[in-house]
């Protein structure tokens, strides 16, 4: 199984590619998405789906989150007009949709004769070729229903995990949060039952994936950083893909110390030169403490990858807070006060500015400290490790009373 190639479809960089050029504030890399679209589109004969371009005037968004926002009545117009491809091919769509009749009909062709002439086996086999052509060429409702059928006859537990984590990836394109849900849960029930450790592998990175669609960023970390050694799940996302999103999540949602592990570990080492300098950046910056760098890198980071990608976009603005949150937060940390001057200095900000942002951390209860404008200085203010661990034990004890109160009523 190692060795098995899983066959990418559906290709998630069509879907990326669609939300870029449905989105009018990435106006700057439209150029560049049409042509990579459209040459996708060709290559792997997506008649439904291109025609689904000039049907559908919404924005694909976060796979779970909110997956389609409607657009203004003015742009939807504009959009069954022209579409994110310009005007509609009808030449090219009447060639894509011979090219799917054509194999569509070999494909039900070798279904029937397996039904007559062979077993269980041939007859799986022949329906998941069918549900893998309509899942690559974009034909949702059929391609669901297709997969589905070829899950009900096919007996395998490792097959039955790969047609369940297809259907995963086609809720994942179509932005099907329902659809997610249930297959990966069910791709969990099939490893339970006797999956290898290369699928096992694939789930973690699967389960990653929706875990950072939903804000989960800590969970996810753990998931990706210990697919590493094992990543092979190219058929959700490629290698450099995979390692700079592990090194965005890892940089959020790891310590200082795991983070380092990350970025010396020979997966990634080996994978700096193909993934955006940026990325590697903002994590050894912020391990290194050099904030300014940090600062800058984070601003490239919002603005060439969060920003044009499908899966994190929508949390572009909660991730900047955070990052920035825990890069004061580990400064502080390493005095018990320090000037407004010196710490903007640090970030590469005028003292206005730093003053101003600390004050919305510090009122929000984010940030441990005060700041002493009349000497401008920042006092850390670290609360008691001690009374901390008073506090929770109070607080436990009131749930356990709470509890026995309740039970005790019940039996007497």
């Amino acid at each position: 199984m190692a060795d098995e190639v899983i066959p990418a479809y559906p290709n998630l960089s069509v879907a990326e590619l669609s939300y870029r050029l449905l989105t009018p504030s990435l106006a700057h890399v439209h150029n560049a998405s049409q042509a990579s679209l459209l040459a996708a589109i060709k290559e792997d004969e997506m008649g439904p789906y291109y025609r689904s371009l000039y049907e559908t005037p919404t924005i694909t968004m976060n796979p779970l989150a909110s997956p389609r926002i409607p657009q203004s009545p003015r742009l939807a117009r504009a959009q069954l007009e022209a579409g994110p491809l310009g005007r509609r091919d009808d030449t090219l769509l009447a060639e894509l949709d011979a090219q799917n009749a054509k194999t569509l009909n070999e494909l039900e062709e070798k279904i029937q004769e397996a039904e007559k002439t062979e077993g269980e086996s041939e007859i799986g086999e022949a329906w998941r070729a069918k549900a893998m052509y309509l899942t690559r060429i974009g034909e949702k409702d059929k391609a669901i229903e297709a997969q589905k059928t070829a899950l009900e006859k096919t007996a395998g537990v490792g097959s039955r995990i790969d047609i369940a984590l297809t259907l995963v990836r086609i809720g994942y394109f179509f932005a099907l949060p329902e659809l997610i849900k249930e297959y990966l849960e069910k791709a969990e029930e099939f490893i339970q039952k006797g999956g290898d450790w290369d699928r096992r592998n694939r789930l973690k990175v699967y389960k990653a994936y929706h875990l950072l669609s939903v804000r989960s960023f800590q969970p996810a970390s753990t998931l990706l950083i210990d697919s590493l050694p094992t990543f092979t799940a190219t058929e959700l996302l490629p290698l450099p893909s995979f390692i700079s999103l592990t090194l965005i999540c890892a940089t959020l949602a790891s310590t200082r110390t795991e983070l380092q592990k990350v970025l010396k570990s020979p997966e990634v080492q080996s994978t700096l030169a193909e993934i955006p300098e940026a990325v590697s950046v903002l994590a050894s910056s912020l391990c290194e403490s050099q904030y300014d760098k940090f600062f800058r890198s984070l601003a490239v980071v919002e603005e060439e990858e969060i920003r044009t990608s499908r899966l994190l976009h929508s949390h572009r603005k909660w991730f900047v807070r955070e990052l920035r949150v825990k890069a004061y937060a580990q400064l502080l940390e390493s005095y018990k006060s320090l000037t407004l001057e010196s710490l903007a200095r640090a970030f590469g900000v005028s003292p206005e500015w730093i003053d101003e942002e600390l004050v919305h951390f510090i009122s929000s209860g984010r940030l441990n400290c005060v700041i002493d404008r009349v000497h401008g200085v920042v006092e850390t203010n670290r609360p008691s490790t001690k009374s901390a661990r008073y506090e929770a034990v109070v607080k436990q004890g009131d749930i356990l009373l709470n509890s026995i109160q309740r039970l005790s009523k019940v039996l007497y």
